[in-house]
């Protein structure tokens, strides 16, 4: 009978739930890490490369200490130039860290986020783009997910824990080059905790009209400062850190287009 039970046990925690029921949780109660820098914490596709050269990723984070929640999409064309479009001002969400990257000003636009089933969502920019994502656990996820809600705050805060998991995420997911801690193009340093991951099984994404066709890795992995994009699609949920904006050392965003 305790074989029986320790298996049950065992498979209880190895199962991975839905990332609907997951990031639902976490948007209705979400817990920023312990720090005196600037800290997020929410869901969203890491990055899903297409075979075509374009890129996309989106982040939804329910709470920041330097923003209101937001939802931000970016997207990299073929010629390598981003464009980060945010719900918020340039200076309260991605580009923060990441416009010194690109030429093309931060957009600030409307972003739907929805859920087609426990498995399947969609992200919306009225007018721009219709993305559809459907996500899946593999035994790689699994691994990864059962480290990340093992370690504690402080391991999470600990660059050399985190060049570690680095190490054992890119080897273990196939993404390529994994940097989940290092300095962002405007300068700040920052700290990546993913703790839920799941792939993405299967993507169809329409942008500007275009359909961007089948997904698939680039011929060279996309790269922001250290940050590396992966090179397969990966969604999770996760927190982090960056350094606190020092107008005297990091760079902000300079213009912001509006359509909100």
């Amino acid at each position: 009978m305790r074989r029986d039970r320790d298996a049950h046990d065992h498979r209880c925690m190895t199962k991975q739930l839905a990332p609907q029921e997951t990031v639902a949780a976490v948007l209705a109660n979400p817990m920023l890490p312990p720090g005196d820098d600037e800290r997020f914490v929410g869901f969203g596709i890491m990055g899903l490369p297409f075979s075509n050269g374009h890129y996309l990723a989106m982040r939804q984070f329910p709470a920041t200490t330097f923003s209101p929640p937001y939802v931000s999409v970016w997207h990299r064309d073929p010629s390598c130039n981003w464009t980060f479009y945010a719900t918020t001002p340039g200076q309260q969400s991605c580009a923060r860290y990441f416009s010194s990257a690109t030429p093309k000003d931060a957009v600030q636009c409307d972003i739907n986020v929805s859920w087609l089933g426990p498995w399947s969502m969609v992200v919306d920019i009225p007018g721009s783009l219709h993305w559809i994502v459907d996500l899946q656990a593999t035994r790689a996820t699994r691994l990864m997910s059962g480290i990340g809600g093992r370690l504690s705050d402080s391991a999470w805060a600990d660059p050399t824990v985190l060049r570690r998991v680095s190490r054992v995420a890119s080897r273990t997911l196939g993404v390529g080059d994994v940097r989940l801690t290092g300095r962002a193009p405007n300068g700040q340093c920052y700290m990546m905790a993913p703790k839920q991951l799941w792939v993405v099984a299967d993507s169809r994404a329409v942008l500007h009209g275009r359909d961007l066709g089948p997904s698939g890795p680039l011929l060279r992995q996309a790269r922001l400062g250290d940050f590396r994009m992966p090179q397969r699609g990966i969604g999770l949920v996760g927190s982090g850190h960056f350094e606190t904006f020092d107008p005297d050392r990091h760079l902000r965003p300079e213009r912001v287009l509006s359509f909100a």
